[in-house]
């Protein structure tokens, strides 16, 4: 028969047959988290929250080490190193993954959204899920969608106020085929680069401008070497926390849950962080001295119809199936 001493240690020791294989789940171990913009910017700003959730949530086990300003690479050299597994997790424009995955091309198409929030419902609800279903297969896993946000115009030569002053501009976009088509279809000429090289470009005169939203326009200091802004707002960026399918795969359950809910959280503190910064950023760039635009109801609406052909070009390459899906869910969003 069992003492009371006796009893107590029995209890503690089935205690710690309950909670200790579930505690010891979590390993100690260190994620490389890479990305393309420099400390200040609201991307980096989600990582580094996101880095004490992680810290927070593992009991201090896993350790996120942050590699903000492109010091790993361009956005598509990481995403590649994530596949091989030499970088556990990066965040970029989600569009860029139209490489990868055709169906993220949908993203990048111009002038789908009239709000951050209307990005949002879209891209956390079925659509959004539906994409993220899709990287396995190449190597990756999503993890959550955060914000870059509305992109504008800049440029060198002089100021954008209708459609016919961005016929040949030499303007910088990111390596993905829709941005590229969508200024090739405005009249500009389009030179795809990597953010981590556009600063020389600009300075150079290798381009004559770039289109990013104003945040980026203030954190990577490209009012140093661009006169004008134009606030077009012609797309909108969703970005994407990526990790290596290669180590998730070799992760416990409870592991993965931690990388999981740290990465929603941080979602919604990064998009508050985002819009917030979007509104100072403008009053900032204005204050530099450049000179900015605000472009006329009805040249936008000119824009808009100028890019026509190339949304039905892409909405076939993309897949139908999947344009359609995604134009039927900003309906619902709106209440149509």
């Amino acid at each position: 028969m069992l003492n009371k001493f006796s009893k107590l240690a029995l209890g503690f020791a089935l205690a710690l047959a309950i909670a200790g294989p579930a505690a010891a789940e979590i390993r100690e171990q260190t994620i490389k988290f890479a990305a393309a913009n420099n400390k200040g910017h609201p991307q980096v700003t989600g990582m580094e929250k996101f880095a004490e959730l992680v810290d927070q949530k593992s009991g201090g086990k896993i350790e996120v080490k942050l590699f903000p300003g492109g010091t790993l690479g361009g956005d598509v050299q990481t995403v590649s190193a994530l596949q091989g597994g030499v970088i556990e997790m990066t965040v970029l424009n989600a569009g860029i993954l139209a490489g990868n995955v055709k169906q993220f091309g949908a993203v990048d198409l111009p002038f789908l959204f009239n709000s951050g929030e209307e990005a949002d419902k879209v891209m956390d609800g079925p659509f959004g899920t539906s994409l993220m279903e899709l990287l396995p297969d190449t190597g990756l896993v999503g993890l959550a969608y955060w914000e870059l946000g509305f992109r504008n115009l800049t440029n060198n030569r002089h100021p954008v106020t209708k459609l016919e002053d961005i016929k040949g501009l030499k303007i910088r976009t990111i390596q993905s085929p829709i941005p590229i088509e969508l200024f090739n279809a405005l009249g500009a000429n389009a030179v795809p680069l990597p953010y981590t090289e556009l600063y020389t470009a600009l300075e150079t005169g290798t381009v004559d401008g770039q289109e990013n939203p104003a945040a980026n326009i203030v954190n990577a200091k490209f009012y140093e070497v661009q006169k004008y802004m134009t606030v077009t707002r012609h797309q909108y960026n969703p970005q994407i926390v990526l990790i290596s399918k290669k180590f998730w795969d070799g992760l416990s359950d409870e592991e993965k849950a931690v990388l999981q809910s740290a990465a929603a959280e941080a979602r919604d503190f990064q998009r508050k962080v985002s819009r917030e910064k979007d509104t100072a950023a403008l009053e900032e760039i204005r204050q530099t001295g450049m000179e900015v635009t605000e472009l006329s109801p009805e040249e936008t609406q000119r824009l808009r119809d100028a890019v026509k052909p190339m949304i039905e070009k892409f909405s076939a390459e993309i897949g139908t199936e999947t344009v359609t899906a995604l134009f039927k869910e900003i309906g619902a969003v709106r209440g149509q």
